[in-house]
């Protein structure tokens, strides 16, 4: 088996293994009621609707 002639250095291991680590953007989707922008699956915080019903009571 193949032996590493020099010993890597720590920014070289840090870069491999951060090159897979970079966060993606939560999803976003729109409310069909008041068309604002929300996460999927959950209720609406500017209406309150989720499902085409209202569950939470809104000002």
């Amino acid at each position: 088996m193949a032996v590493p002639k020099y010993k890597k250095g720590r920014t070289s291991t840090h870069n491999r293994r951060s090159a897979n680590s970079h966060l993606d953007a939560p999803a976003r989707s729109v409310c069909p009621q008041c068309g604002a922008v929300k996460l999927p699956h959950r209720v609406c915080p500017n209406c309150g609707y989720y499902k085409d019903r209202e569950v939470i009571v809104t000002e």
